[in-house]
């Protein structure tokens, strides 16, 4: 696995649990670093892919739902939302990623993590927002996000 897929999959478990049980993200992403050692630059990557999107759950969300009507959020697989969110966050609000690339990474995490069908499905999700990727810049633009 790359170093940095593997990055992402830490992040995307610590988000996981965080939907799940509200364990608190730093404390999750320590024990998963201990599980797992990263290189420092990884770390940083990963922490700031975690410690990013929490603040921003609700405004990704809005814009994953909006491109996905037919799968409201709260009856999305918890892997698949946050699968969702880690790519859209790269590639909207950070910036760091090529869509392509995050779309990738993200079908990838969506293979290792998800069900059978969600690698479609994110694929999918994620192709209709980059289609819109003018439209999401401005509507983050305009939240100062």
């Amino acid at each position: 696995m790359k170093a940095r897929t593997k990055a992402r999959g830490i992040a995307l478990q610590v988000l996981y649990e965080f939907d799940m049980t509200g364990h608190p993200p730093l404390l999750s992403l320590n024990f998963r670093l201990e599980e797992e050692p990263l290189d420092e630059k990884l770390v940083e990557f990963t922490t700031k892919i975690v410690t990013n999107i929490l603040p921003l759950i609700p405004t990704l969300d809005l814009l994953i739902a909006e491109h996905a009507p037919e799968w409201p959020m709260d009856q999305l697989a918890v892997v698949d939302r946050n699968i969702l969110r880690i790519a859209l966050w790269e590639f909207a609000v950070e910036k760091c990623t090529p869509i392509k690339v995050a779309i990738n990474e993200a079908i990838e995490l969506a293979k290792m993590f998800g069900s059978d069908a969600t690698p479609r499905f994110v694929n999918g999700v994620l192709g209709s927002l980059a289609n819109r990727q003018n439209e999401i810049f401005q509507k983050l633009k305009n939240q100062n996000l």
